[in-house]
This record gives C-alpha cells, structure tokens and sequence, in this order.
C-alpha cells in the first residue's frame, strides 16, 4: 500500500468533487420551479412529463471558459433574456467543473460593476463614486496624453494576466498601444518562464501537446503538477490509462488531487527536482537503459563541444545546424548528419578527447555528481524510491512525463527542472511516439492564428519593467517612471509576488485604471475602474495554445448595467487619440483575421460552435524529429550561457533553502509552496458567492502534523503565515497529507478576504529563463493572537 493511499483528502476535495453536482442539479431544480404552483399536491404522470424540461424553448449560445483548466466548451440556455443553465456542451468529453457552470451566476451576479467608479478616498479604502462613461474617457485621454508630454509614452505602462484567453482582449490592448508609441510593459512569467526557456530551445517549440495519448501510455509521471485541478478537462484520461493497467506516479510536496488517486506519491524538497532528474539521468546510463539508438539518431548527445571555447563546435560557421560528431569508422570528426557514420557517445580512448566532450558526457558530468545518496540527502526521496522510479521510467513501454506548468519550475532551479526532464525523455527515447512524450500545457500552437487587429512596429520599444520587482522598479523609478498603469484581464494584487511591495507601487503611481468585471484587490487600489463584460456578453473567438480547439464565443446576454468590452474601450480611446479607423471593424472580420491561417472559416465554426485542430492520433515531435533547425534535440543552450548559466541543465541549491543554515533559514525554517484549488483559476471565481456552497470560505494553510505541534497549532486553528515580506492569514489543515518541513497555501485569495498568499512570495529576479520563485519561499507559522 502505498502512503497516498492511506491519507484522507481534505473537506475541499470531497465536496468540491461531489458538491458541484449536487449545487448544479440544486441549480436546476431551483429554475424548474418557476411557473409551478405551491399546492404541494403529487402531480400527474402528465405534469412530470410536461415539467421534464424547464429549458425546452430557451434559446442556446456557445462560447468558452477562458482560464486554463482546459477551456471546456459551454452551453448557456437564455429564457427572458438571462442565463437560466450553463453546462458542458456535447463537443466535450465531460462535464464541466464548477467553475465553468459559475460563468452563468457571474452574468447575474448582484455584486458586478455596472459604471465607471472613480476613486474618492485613499488607496484601499475602497471608496468609489459611480461616473459616466463620457468622464471616464476624458480622465483617460487626459491622463496618458499628460504622460505623453511630461515623461513620454513609455510612461504608460500596462499589464495583463491570463484572466482571459481569448484571442481578442490581449491583442487589441497589444494594437492600441503600439498604435499610440509603445507603451511599457512587464517581463517575467508567473507562469511557465522555465518551460519556455527550456523546451523552445532544446526540443525547437513549446506548446505542443500529448494529451490525446495520455490513456495509451502505461507509465504517467506527473512531474510537480496536479492534474486532477489543472487538466480537469480530461484528467479522467489518465483514470483510463490506471484502467488499462499503467501506473501513475506524482512528484509533489504535497498529496493533491492527483496524488490521491495516483499509483504512487513522491515528496521532494521544493526547488531540487533537477537533481532528482538528474539521478535518474545518471541511473539510466550508469546501468545502460538509455535509448542509444533513439540518442544517436535524434538528439545532439554526440555532437562535441570545444574544451577551450565551452562552445560546439560547427563545420560551418554560418551554418547552426552543422555540428560534428566523432566518428568510430573513420576516427575522423565528420558533420553529425553525414550518412553511415557511428557517432560516439564518449570520447574516452578516442583522439578528439583532449580537445573536445560531447554533450553526452557534459550531462553525464552533471549527473554523475547526484548518485542515489547523494540524491537522498538533497531531495528528500529514499534513494530506493529514485532507483525504481527511473528504472520504470526507461524500461517503459510508453512514457510520459506530465509539466502542464507544474509548480517545480516556479523555482529558482525552475528552468534547469524542466530540462533535466527533456533530456531524461529523450535519453530514454520517450519522446514521438505513441502514449510517449512530455506533456506541455498546449493545442492550438499547432496551427498559426492570426491577429484581429494589425499591430504596427514600434520603432522605439520602451524597457522592460521586472515583474517580480515591480514594488522597487516603481519606486525607485528604474526602468523608468510610470504616470499611468492600465492593468487588464489580471490582478496583480493577488498574483504578483511581494504583494506589499506591489501595493506601494500601485500607491505611487499617480493615476492607476484597472478594467474588470469585479472591483478585486488590485482595482481597490486604482484611480479608475472600468466595468467590462465576460463571457457569454461578449463576442469572440478563442484561439488559444491550451486548447486542441478553436470555439466561437457567442453573446448570449447583455453585460449587467453599463460594461463594455475591452474592445469597445479601446476603439474609442483609438479615435480619440487619431487612429480609430484601425479599430473601427466589425467583429465578424476580427474574428475572421484571427482564423484566416488556420483553414477554418467563420461560417464553418458559426456552424460547429468549435473546431478541433489536433488530430485524435496527434503525436508531438513524431518519430523524433524535433522543431529546432537541426530537427534533432539540442541539449547544450546558447541563450543560457549569454545570460551567464551554465549551457548543460544543472543543479544548485537555491538561494532561500531552509537546509542553507544561514539567518533566513533560522528565522524562517519552513517552505512554503503555493497550491491551486477548485474555487478559481488564479483569483477568478475566488469572490463568487456561489462558490462559497462547494469550496473552502477563507484560505486553507496546510501544514504536517509535526510541524504543527512544534507550534502548538490544532486543525482549524485560526493562523498567521508569515516573512520578512508580509503576512498571510489563514485557517490551519494539519494532517499527512503534506511533507513534514513544508506548508502549502491556496493561491488567489483576495484583499476583501483577508489577503492573498502572494504577500510572503520569493520576488526574486533575475533567474535562469526568467522564472518565478513562488515555491522557493521561506516561512514561519504562529497562532492568531
């Protein structure tokens, strides 16, 4: 029996898991009652029949759920202009999740913005008056054209968030924007920077995605990611691999979801999943299970790179691709393509070993120092559980290893995770075959999309500002200064790391607008707020990477009060400033630009409602043949050595370790790492009443019950997480279910619901790929007082 299986899951997951059904079919019976009598008499055969249906002659629209629980497609059944039901439509798999059927309450909620607000007491206190529209266009115009003349264009700044994918509100802002100089914007993921950072240059592209052969797989590791949340949209695909008798392994600090109803749960430190990686990588060749055919023929493993130089060696040095090997047959270095060769792997005995290595052995170097002792000791996994886990790994029939955005790369060491497991993939040849591959969160990357609105070149780009160290970019004005933050579809209150920093700066900038459906955290901070429309009261069309389809987004009802799109906002701030003619188009011909590359027209998805542009048998890097220039898996990284890392995926420990023994690590001897629930997608949904019948009320601290006693903290005790940065409060889950030294917060929560997790965040920056340091952070935990 493994540990997963004797521990209970917290109250969330039951109900979240159970109690959406129930409140939906609460939801429906609610509505059936309209029209009927309260006589409380048994009715008729011919009554029930005539009230089975109470949404028979309701009108029906289809559109998506943007966040990236997989983009379920939606069903809204309208009856006197408001949205009765919405469900999984018949295009899905299965049935929506809570947070899809929640876009039919947020289109009635009373709690909407219905005007412009105009700040009228200080940041945070939340005191608003309501305005016209017409004042709210003056103030902006205003606004950026005083920033214009004072300090510039690129003293506009603005910020989006994955609050919706659609393919229309982040390129129209992208388009307005260039259109009016080139304002300033944000670097850094919050998300997967070491996926990018990582996959694009080692495998050639990101974004292409194995999911239609997850249940043809028979081993499924799910590498720091929790898939029962994440890929709810078709996690009961890896239920149907278990079926058929594959394994599921999760590599978590923490038993989510997914490791409950997992094969085998894993439990790493946070941060050192490179070095788990690469003990696996050193097992695999130590014991000669790698796939020396598969590496020979489509990766770069042989390929030499100079001693002197640390770079590869070219034949031709204006041609990328033309790496050379040495070959066996003739002991000569010949262009690694070059017909009929015999590569070697290792140059040991050969004469090219005092001049060059091969990439092989450059990740055999970094591997060789992480044996399974030494594993054990860093990671905190039993060396027996590393052996067996690689060696089932590479003696797999089929493999894959699941990233989906997993919370391993939001760490320091994020980037170099991620490539330990692109090399350990194709080193085992588990890459371009059927039930084969890594898992990257993706779908429409497969096809090109096009942009609804021409976005023109800026000649002169404005600096970057570090989002991770917005608070001190901000203050210190470096980059450069901001007049205006236009902030959209996000909510860097809750989301970005250091969140009192963050509000300093929102505190500092002297005019802040935030457009949402909702005043959040961060629009209780800003000058202006726009109200805007969301899904099913706003055409579109979702294009989008993290979804195998392309859905039209159909207007079902008006938006509460006066909202408007992001669209309608941004064509009239366009005339206003001169340029409203490259707005002034109608939807169907925005739409149709986004899909003119795609082959799918917008009569045949007028038609459809979606259209899937992965094939069923779809099969990433097919039979080996990668998407960089040399179509063959590159291990040794250009990009990383000009920023000053080592060009082979390695491991250090991180900066904010609690086994560092410095003054941090004492004052604050715990991890935390960050966990997403079924409430929301980021902090979307978070503030919804309604979710309030299923899902937690107020934030969640998971801690081990070691942990918890040492600190005299019982379950349901109300407690402080806190840091040198701030404080998050929360309601203690004391149990197993989390690795002792380690404790997981619930990401999203809002300022109005007593602050989110992001206060204590790591903010550091820079790191390798630019990655987010969420769980590299260092806490303590006390009682309330």
């Amino acid at each position: 029996m493994k540990e997963h299986a004797e521990t209970t899951m917290p109250a969330l997951s039951r109900r979240a898991f159970v109690g959406t059904a129930a409140v939906t079919a609460g939801a429906v019976a609610a509505t059936s009652l309209v029209g009927c009598g309260s006589t409380g008499d048994k009715k008729t055969d011919k009554q029930e029949e005539a009230a089975a249906d109470p949404y028979e002659g309701a009108q029906i629209f289809y559109s998506t759920c943007p966040p990236e629980c997989q983009h379920h497609n939606l069903k809204a059944y309208v009856i006197d202009g408001k949205i009765a039901k919405v469900e999984s439509s018949e295009l899905n798999d299965c049935a929506a999740c809570a947070r899809g059927i929640a876009r039919g309450f947020m289109t009635k909620d009373p709690d909407r913005l219905t005007k412009p607000l105009l700040r009228t007491g200080d940041k945070g206190s939340g005191e608003f008056k309501e305005i016209e529209w017409s004042e709210a266009f003056d103030l902006i115009q205003e606004k950026f054209q005083d920033a214009i003349d004072t300090d510039g264009v690129h003293s506009i700044c603005y910020v989006t968030g994955s609050g919706n994918f659609g393919a229309m509100h982040g390129p129209i802002a992208s388009a307005f924007f260039a259109h009016l100089g080139g304002a300033s914007t944000t670097v850094g993921s919050l998300c997967c920077a070491g996926t990018s950072a990582a996959e694009v240059p080692i495998y050639g592209q990101r974004f292409l995605d194995t999911r239609n052969q997850i249940e043809k797989s028979n081993y499924v590791i799910a590498w720091g990611n929790n898939p029962a949340i994440s890929k709810q949209g078709y996690f009961q695909r890896f239920e149907k691999m278990m079926e058929n008798g594959g394994k599921f392994v999760v590599i978590d600090p923490i038993c989510t979801e997914s490791a409950a109803k997992a094969s085998e749960w894993i439990q790493p430190w946070p941060g050192t999943d490179a070095a788990l990686a690469l003990a696996m990588i050193k097992i695999v060749i130590d014991e000669d299970l790698f796939d020396k055919e598969f590496t020979l023929a489509h990766t770069c493993a042989p390929c030499l790179v100079d001693k002197t130089t640390g770079e590869p060696v070219l034949q031709d040095k204006d041609d990328p691709t033309s790496f050379v090997v040495f070959d066996t047959k003739s002991n000569e270095i010949v262009r690694h393509d070059k017909e009929g060769i015999e590569a070697a792997l290792k140059l040991d005995g050969t004469s090219a070993a005092d001049a060059y290595n091969t990439e092989f052995e450059l990740i055999y170097a970094e591997a060789e120092k992480w044996d399974s002792a030494a594993a054990e000791a860093e990671c905190g996994v039993p060396a027996a559980d590393i052996e067996r886990i690689a060696r089932e790994y590479a003696q797999a029939d089929k493999a894959m290893i699941i990233q989906n955005m997993g919370g391993f790369m939001r760490t320091e060491n994020g980037t170099n995770a991620v490539g330990t497991q692109l090399y350990l993939a194709a080193l085992c040849g588990h890459v371009g075959h059927e039930g084969d591959g890594i898992s990257d969160a993706g779908g429409v990357n497969e096809v090109k999309t096009g942009s609804p609105i021409e976005v023109p070149k800026v000649e002169d780009p404005a600096p970057s500002i570090p989002r991770f160290k917005f608070g001190e970019a901000i203050l210190s004005e470096n980059p450069l200064k901001v007049n205006v933050l236009y902030s959209m579809t996000g909510n860097p209150m809750t989301q970005w790391p250091n969140t009192n920093m963050v509000k300093k700066a929102l505190e500092k900038i002297p005019f802040v607008i935030t457009a949402d459906q909702y005043l959040t955290s961060t629009a209780l901070y800003s000058d202006l707020v726009l109200p805007v429309t969301g899904v099913f009261e706003t055409e579109g069309v979702l294009a989008n990477h993290r979804s195998h389809w392309i859905q039209l987004c159909e207007k079902a009802v008006d938006g509460p009060g006066e909202s408007k799109s992001d669209f309608e906002i941004f064509s009239e701030l366009a005339t206003r400033f001169g340029f409203g003619d490259a707005f002034s188009k109608p939807m169907d011909e925005m739409i149709s630009n986004v899909l003119e590359p795609t082959g799918v027209t917008l009569d045949e998805l007028k038609e459809k409602h979606a259209v899937c542009v992965v094939d069923d048998n779809y099969i990433p890097f097919k039979d080996g043949e990668f998407k960089t220039k040399s179509k063959k898996a590159e291990f040794w990284v250009a990009a990383w050595k000009k920023d000053g890392f080592n060009p082979i995926a390695t491991y250090a420990r991180a900066e904010e370790d609690a086994r560092n023994g410095d003054e941090l690590a004492q004052k604050y001897p715990l991890f935390s790492v960050q966990r997403k629930t079924y409430r929301s997608v980021h902090s979307t949904f978070n503030n919804l009443e309604w979710m309030n019948e299923v899902c937690d009320q107020a934030p969640v601290i998971l801690i081990n019950t070691a942990d918890a006693e040492a600190r005299g903290i019982k379950d349901g005790d109300k407690v402080v997480v806190f840091n040198d940065r701030g404080e998050h409060h929360g309601i203690a889950e004391v149990g197993e279910r989390i690795k002792q030294g380690v404790v997981g917060l619930q990401n999203g929560w809002w300022e109005q619901q007593g602050g989110s997790s992001s206060y204590v965040t790591n903010d550091k920056w820079k790191t390798l790929g630019g990655t987010h340091c969420c769980n590299q952070t260092l806490i303590e935990v006390k009682k309330e007082a």
